[in-house]
């Protein structure tokens, strides 16, 4: 099986040296997303881990379009959080953007951590299968 570099003009370039997805067979994976808009390169919503987990998804989804994949196929997401106290929020906005995508909700995993930027306040990434 072919290994692919999965890339869309519609999440933000990577601002390091790796992919934003890369797929083998049925298998992708989306590098961890943050709160960045795609046309800018630039970081929104600083202070509001709600509108970041929703811009966040939003770039995750772009790039499991461009892989072939939606979140029905997603079946892990590995949440970022730099603060505990941002847990109850970010899991609403979480929850309100996955509950039209799919029917059955991925496995999730919550880290609290430093991250690459300091306005960032969230970052997420997912494994999918497609057509599995």
């Amino acid at each position: 099986m072919t290994k692919t570099a999965i890339t869309t003009t519609e999440a933000p370039a990577p601002a390091h040296t790796f992919s934003q997805g890369v797929r083998r067979g049925p298998i992708l994976q989306v590098s961890g997303q943050g709160p960045v808009d795609a046309a800018t390169n630039t970081y929104l919503h600083p202070g509001d881990v709600a509108a970041q987990t929703t811009l966040t998804l939003t770039n995750v989804e772009a790039i499991l379009t461009a892989g072939g994949a939606t979140f029905e196929d997603v079946i892990m997401l590995r949440v970022y959080l730099t603060s505990r106290d941002d847990f109850a929020t970010m899991n609403e906005a979480y929850g309100a953007f996955l509950a039209d995508r799919c029917q059955v909700l991925p496995a999730r995993t919550t880290v609290f951590t430093g991250l690459p930027r300091e306005e960032m306040l969230v970052e997420i990434d997912a494994l999918a299968v497609v057509g599995g």
